[in-house]
């Protein structure tokens, strides 16, 4: 990459996509939710879809919550000390959490 983004040349990281719902939901909603994601990613023609649009998927058995909490924590853990060293600051004007 050319340009001020020549440092980002060596950097090697993933993407990946899930669903959250806010802090207190009740265990059988998430379940819920979770087992419709999961059957909808299971489905033939929403996996050859999202196939063709470039997104892999997680193994049916690391599509679970608990998976989840894993796999943001292991990020967090990895991610945190480069982004507070580099002194990144989150724009609230395009990423909300708390949708505000």
């Amino acid at each position: 990459m050319p340009g001020r983004f020549g440092c980002l040349a060596q950097l090697l990281f993933s993407v990946w996509f899930a669903l959250f719902a806010p802090k207190g939901t009740p265990k059988n909603v998430t379940d819920t939710l979770n087992a419709a994601a999961v059957d909808a990613l299971a489905d033939l023609a929403v996996r050859q879809r999202l196939a063709y649009n470039g997104f892999g998927f997680f193994p049916r058995d690391q599509q679970k919550s608990q998976a989840l909490g894993a796999l943001v924590k292991a990020d967090i853990e990895k991610w945190w000390p480069i982004i507070k060293a580099a002194n990144i600051r989150g724009n609230k004007s395009i990423c909300t959490v708390d949708g505000g």
